[in-house]
């Protein structure tokens, strides 16, 4: 008999009884990879080993869970839940955590606000997350920094699996459904039903258990250090504080109906108004004010309230409240001399693609044969091509390659625009080929 938990036991039986891969064919990882098929099909995780944890508030709850977690053992699940499309910030309401000896707990960061003695406790495990970018620097903020790190998401990916959501990957290797519909819900709300700290609890209930299967693909493959350079960035990338947009309010949704300075200054006025509102209230902009609506009263330059709510996304009886502040900032960029209207900003690095031909016929044959060498190399070894080489590094390459094209002036570019020593080794080679090639 064994003391281990039986979903754990039942994963593990399904490994053990694996046969051994084959490789992966072009575009069709999903066919090949994980286990195969049980009669019975995939089995619904609708509740977590332990049961689901109440939210940790205290600071003695919050020192027990250190107790716990620095004496597990292993690799650390762990999972944010934000808020995104209801709140102003992107904070972390709600952290997940897993570890073997220490089970399954849920912190409430908003009474807590500072996890940095969590941090020490699992200071030295690997943290297994997926799709860590979104979770990162909100986890930051609490003071959760990972040393190491295993990415789920990214790892399947560098595999070649066609679809990498976590309830896909966990049906597909693990052979568990994970319900998904309280993916969008307002984690801000308290206090918090029960059936979204469930599901909630399940997001880090077989993490663990995925990173070693993917680890085992990976392994196979010979990717695993492509994976580890990979999860190295994203620490990194994970430590830097959020890069503040020049010019936000550029990207209104709309914004391309927009023509003429006096306009765009109508966008931006009531664009600062309403993050101004949106921070005061922590509230998603959208939910003070649409883009559509912003757009709409740039365009007419309505001087009345009554004009005003008869535009579109005006109606809402909270945005009729404000239509004062609405009409005050369109006044603002109505008396703005013209010294002080919006400049459209210098273009950083290439103009669209669909215009080289026009501008530079040279630089569209050069990006057409780099596109060519990316996609192959992409498919050769069943990846994505954005996980080969991103496009913007392929198209600033193309539009602006060294004055001197070699392999080592190529590899330097590449670099330089934070391509990893996997990738660059991949492609170099070709890509000055094709850089240096004649029309």
């Amino acid at each position: 008999m064994t003391d281990e938990p039986p979903l754990r036991r039942r994963a593990a039986q399904r490994h053990a009884g694996d046969e051994p891969h084959s490789p992966p064919a072009a575009g069709s990882a999903s066919d090949v990879v994980g286990p195969a098929p049980t009669p019975a099909g995939p089995v619904p995780l609708i509740a977590p080993r332990e049961g689901t944890p109440a939210p940790v508030e205290t600071p003695a709850g919050l020192a027990d869970v250190v107790a716990r977690f620095g004496a597990g053992t292993g690799a650390v699940a762990i999972d944010a839940e934000r808020a995104s499309g209801y709140r102003y910030s992107q904070r972390a309401y709600l952290v997940q955590l897993r570890r073997e000896g220490a089970g399954t707990t849920l912190i409430d960061p908003l009474p807590l606000n500072d996890l940095s003695s969590l941090d020490e406790a699992i200071a030295d495990a690997e943290w297994v997350l997926h799709a860590a970018s979104q979770d990162l620097q909100c986890l930051a903020e609490i003071g959760l920094r990972p040393r190491r790190l295993f990415d789920t998401e990214l790892a399947a990916r560098l595999a070649g699996f066609e679809r990498v959501g976590l309830a896909a990957l966990t049906e597909q290797l693990l052979g568990f459904t994970l319900e998904k519909h309280h993916s969008a819900a307002d984690w801000s709300t308290r206090p918090l039903p029960e059936s979204w700290l469930t599901y909630a609890a399940l997001d880090v209930e077989l993490l663990t258990d995925l990173r070693d299967s993917l680890a085992v693909e990976l392994e196979r493959q010979g990717k695993q250090g492509w994976a580890a350079e990979e999860f190295a960035a994203l620490i990194l990338w994970g430590g830097q504080p959020p890069r503040q947009r020049a010019e936000p309010w550029r990207r209104t949704s709309g914004m391309h109906r927009i023509r003429g300075a006096r306009a765009q200054a109508r966008v931006r006025a009531i664009w600062h108004a309403r993050d101004t509102i949106a921070a005061r209230r922590d509230s998603a902009p959208g939910r003070v004010l649409p883009d559509a609506a912003i757009i709409a009263a740039a365009e007419l330059d309505p001087r009345d309230e009554r004009t005003l709510l008869t535009l579109p996304g005006f109606g809402g009886r909270s945005v009729r409240r404000l239509a004062r502040t609405w009409l005050d900032a369109l006044a603002e960029a109505r008396d703005l001399p013209d010294d002080a209207l919006p400049v459209t900003p210098p273009v950083e690095g290439p103009p669209p693609p669909h215009r080289w031909a026009e501008r530079d016929p040279a630089a569209a044959g050069r990006l057409a044969r780099c596109r060519e060498v990316v996609t192959r190399i992409a498919a050769a070894h069943v990846l994505p091509p954005e996980n080969l080489i991103t496009p913007d590094s392929v198209r600033r390459l193309a539009w602006t390659p060294p004055e001197e094209i070699t392999v080592d002036t190529v590899s330097a570019t590449l670099r330089g625009y934070g391509a990893r020593a996997w990738q660059v080794g991949l492609i170099v080679e070709e890509l000055t080929a094709a850089l240096s090639a004649k029309e």
